[in-house]
C-alpha cells in the first residue's frame, strides 16, 4: 500500500514533466521553420509571431503549475491584472527553479507573457533544445565575472531594435538562496562586508552588472522596473526551510506563493553604476525585512507579506487551450511505432543543430 501512494504521488511530478517536454521538439522545429520562413521579412515579424508560440506554451505550463498545484498565488503591492502592459526590467529573489514560473505568473495577469525574457547564466545555452531556442526568443546569456559585456550589450541591443514588447527578467543574487548552504551565504555576507553594504539574512548580496547593461542597452524602451519579492508558503516549521525545487512544488507541498510588486518608474532610478549598485542593494535590503518577517516565529507576522493580500486566480480559459493545442500536436508522433521513430530523430537532431548554433554564435 506505501509502494503505491509512492507511484501515485510520484506521477504528480512526473505526468505534468512530461507533458511540458514532450512538446519540446515540436515546438523547436516549428520555431526553426518559422525562422527561416521570416528571413528575408523585417525582425520583428518573426519576434511577434516567436512572442504568440511563446504565449501558447508558457500559457500550457501555467496550467500544471497553476490549476494541476491547486497554488493559491496571493499578491501584495500593485495589482498587475489593473496596470497595462508596458517594457519592463523585473527584479527577483531567487530560491528555486519555481521562479522562473513567477515571472510567468505576473506576466499572464498583464498580458505580457509572451514578451517574457530571461537573463541567463552562460552554462544553460546547451541545455537540450531550450537553450537554442531561449537565445531565439531574445533571452540574453551572461558569464560568470561579467567578461562578456559586449556581447551581453549587443544581444539586447538587436532585441531592442524589433521593438518588441519585453518583459526582462533578473535574478541579482546571480545563484539561488539555500537557507541549507551556509558557505554561499557566508561567501555572499563576506561580499558585503567588503564592500561596506549592509549584510543580509534572507536574501544573498545582489550584483549590479545585468542590471546596469540591461538598463544601459535598453534604455528608454523601458519605462519601469517591477521590483519583486517572493515567499513559499511550507509546513509549519520553526526558521526558515529550503524553497520547495519543482519536484516538491508539483506534488503540492507549497500551497500559496506570496508575491510582493512594487513597480518604481525609471526616471526614479539612478543611472550611474555607483550610485546603482547603492540603489539595488536598498531594494534588497528591503527584501530581506520582509523575508525575515514572513518567515519569523511570530504568529502575527509570520506566513505573510505587510498589507492586504489578494488570492489572484488564473481562469482555465488562458490555459487550457493551449494544453489541448500542444497535446494534439505532440499526440500523434507518440501513437504509432513510426511516429515516435521520427519524434526522436528530430530530437537528437534538433538537439545537435542547437548545440552547433549556440557553440558557432553565441
Amino acid at each position: 500500500m506505501l509502494s503505491l501512494i509512492v507511484h501515485v504521488r510520484s506521477l504528480k511530478y512526473m505526468v505534468p514533466c512530461a507533458m511540458m517536454l514532450l512538446p519540446a521538439t515540436p515546438y523547436f522545429l516549428t520555431s526553426a521553420a518559422l525562422k527561416l520562413l521570416s528571413a528575408a521579412l523585417p525582425r520583428r515579424w518573426y519576434r511577434w509571431g516567436d512572442d504568440f508560440m511563446y504565449t501558447v506554451y508558457q500559457s500550457m505550463v501555467l496550467f500544471f503549475f497553476e490549476h494541476c498545484t491547486g497554488v493559491e498565488v496571493v499578491l501584495y503591492g500593485d495589482d498587475p491584472s489593473k496596470m497595462p502592459p508596458e517594457n519592463i526590467i523585473y527584479l527577483s529573489n531567487h530560491q528555486c527553479t519555481v521562479d522562473w514560473a513567477v515571472a510567468d505568473m505576473l506576466a499572464v495577469r498583464q498580458g505580457m507573457l509572451g514578451h517574457v525574457r530571461y537573463v541567463l547564466k552562460d552554462g544553460l545555452r546547451y541545455l537540450p533544445l531550450y537553450g537554442w531556442y531561449f537565445r531565439q526568443h531574445g533571452c540574453v546569456y551572461v558569464k560568470r565575472g561579467g567578461n562578456n559585456e559586449k556581447a551581453l550589450a549587443k544581444q539586447i541591443k538587436d532585441l531592442n531594435k524589433t521593438l518588441v514588447p519585453t518583459y526582462m527578467v533578473i535574478f541579482p543574487e546571480g545563484t539561488r538562496y539555500n537557507p541549507e548552504k551556509k558557505n554561499a551565504i557566508q561567501k555572499s555576507q563576506g561580499f558585503a562586508y567588503v564592500h561596506g553594504l549592509e549584510i543580509l539574512e534572507h536574501v544573498l548580496t545582489p550584483r549590479v552588472k545585468a542590471t546596469e547593461l540591461c538598463l544601459r542597452a535598453i534604455g528608454n524602451n523601458v519605462t519601469a522596473v517591477y521590483d519583486i519579492t517572493v515567499a513559499y508558503s511550507t509546513p509549519d516549521t520553526h526558521g526558515r526551510p529550503r524553497a520547495p525545487d519543482m519536484a516538491d512544488y508539483l506534488m503540492g507541498q507549497s500551497r500559496q506563493i506570496h508575491i510582493h510588486l512594487t513597480r518604481i518608474p525609471l526616471q526614479d532610478i539612478p543611472q550611474e553604476q555607483g550610485a546603482l549598485q547603492d540603489w539595488l542593494h536598498g531594494r534588497f535590503v528591503e527584501k530581506d525585512r520582509m523575508l525575515k518577517k514572513f518567515f519569523s516565529d511570530d504568529p502575527e507576522d509570520r506566513g505573510h507579506f505587510e498589507g492586504k493580500g489578494r488570492v489572484s486566480k488564473l481562469p482555465l480559459w488562458k490555459t487550457v487551450p493551449s494544453t489541448l493545442v500542444l497535446c494534439a500536436i505532440t499526440l500523434p508522433f507518440l501513437v504509432t511505432k513510426g511516429g515516435r521513430d521520427a519524434y526522436w530523430k528530430s530530437c537528437l537532431g534538433s538537439i545537435a543543430f542547437g548545440w552547433l548554433w549556440m557553440a558557432v554564435t553565441v
